[in-house]
């Protein structure tokens, strides 16, 4: 009797079987969590793809447990972060800890699981984009136009504790171009642009990163008509010109004339004459030459009466030779002898 009934059991599960196949009733596929995200490291939001539902309606479920546990628990809200999600609040969220999740897919034909992952909410951080984009066309007098941009941080991250640090780039491009033009602007929520096309329209976004961390999404664009007359007037730029001339020329000369030294001097420095240790050099300017030479250490130089007679002989000794020249070449020439002859008489006498 019992054999009976297994028997009938087990033809009525395969008649099951066989009717839910033929029906395309199957178990669930694998489903797969594809992004974790944090907009300010206090909450984050996992998403999960789904599998084949096999035909029937099919369950899904988060689990979870931090490292170095092994309680497990289930996802606290599905509703937040929309459809096949799981949202964790600042009660559930933990930084510097990793968690370790999966996604159970159930139906009626049975059930399959995601792979694990693990999530570290510090590394999944990725901002709102920022807020409050304004963009304005500036054409200061005495300077070149610019257009300037200010935006604003998202409202969700708290800058002023110093936990969080954002750094923001800029795009922007003339309406019909197809490529961008970025720009880095750091930590600053002000930013200038100066080289623009006249007459074009710009749209610009802005998007912000944090230290650790993801891009954020650009932020929607906003339009900007440039003025065709986006140029600097060129009588501004030959005035500035003149009057930062007229500036430096101004600094030079009132320069020199605080030195007291001309442009000459200046370029062509005297050169300082020679100096002689214990020198008076009023004395070389009187001509006396005794105190000369005695200031210089010249104690037995002669007398200057016997540097004159000495200088006599010296003259006459050369006359001597003088007269002698004269004789040989009187001899020579005996014609020449007498006609020079009276006018040396007359220079003797």
């Amino acid at each position: 009797m019992k054999e009976n009934v297994a028997s009938a059991t087990v033809f009525t599960l395969l008649l099951f079987l066989n009717t839910c196949l033929l029906n395309g009733q199957l178990p669930p596929g694998k489903p797969e969590i594809f992004k974790c995200r944090s907009p300010n490291k206090e909450t984050f939001t996992c998403w999960w793809k789904p599998g084949t539902d096999g035909g029937l309606p099919t369950n899904y479920s988060l689990t979870y447990h931090r490292e170095g546990e092994t309680l497990m628990h289930e996802c606290p809200d599905y509703i937040t972060g929309g459809p096949n999600s799981c949202h964790f609040g600042k009660q559930y969220t933990s930084m510097w800890r990793t968690y370790i999740m999966m996604v159970n897919a159930t139906n009626q034909m049975g059930s399959s699981f995601s792979d694990e992952l693990y999530v570290d909410v510090t590394y999944i951080v990725q901002p709102d984009p920022p807020l409050e984009l304004a963009v304005e066309v500036k054409q200061p007098e005495d300077r070149k136009p610019y257009l300037w941009i200010k935006w604003s941080p998202p409202t969700l991250i708290d800058l002023k504790t110093g936990w969080f640090t954002l750094l923001y780039e800029i795009r922007l491009k003339p309406e019909k171009a197809a490529e961008w033009e970025i720009h880095f602007a750091g930590q600053q929520t002000e930013f200038k642009i100066l080289s623009l096309h006249p007459g074009q329209k710009y749209l610009v976004q802005v998007r912000c990163k944090p230290d650790h961390g993801y891009w954020s999404a650009w932020s929607p664009a906003t339009f900007i008509q440039i003025p065709s007359d986006f140029t600097m007037n060129d009588t501004t730029v030959w005035i500035s010109v003149a009057v930062l001339s007229a500036v430096i020329c101004l600094i030079i000369v009132w320069a020199v004339a605080l030195k007291g030294y001309s442009m000459v001097t200046c370029i062509f420095p005297p050169v300082p004459g020679p100096k002689i240790k214990g020198f008076d050099a009023h004395l070389l300017e009187k001509g006396k030459s005794e105190e000369l030479l005695s200031a210089l250490g010249c104690q037995d130089f002669p007398p200057t009466s016997d540097y004159e007679d000495l200088l006599v002989e010296y003259l006459e000794v050369d006359d001597s030779e003088d007269q002698h020249l004269m004789s040989v070449h009187s001899k020579e020439h005996p014609s020449q002898e007498r006609e020079q002859r009276p006018a040396q008489e007359a220079r003797d006498s």
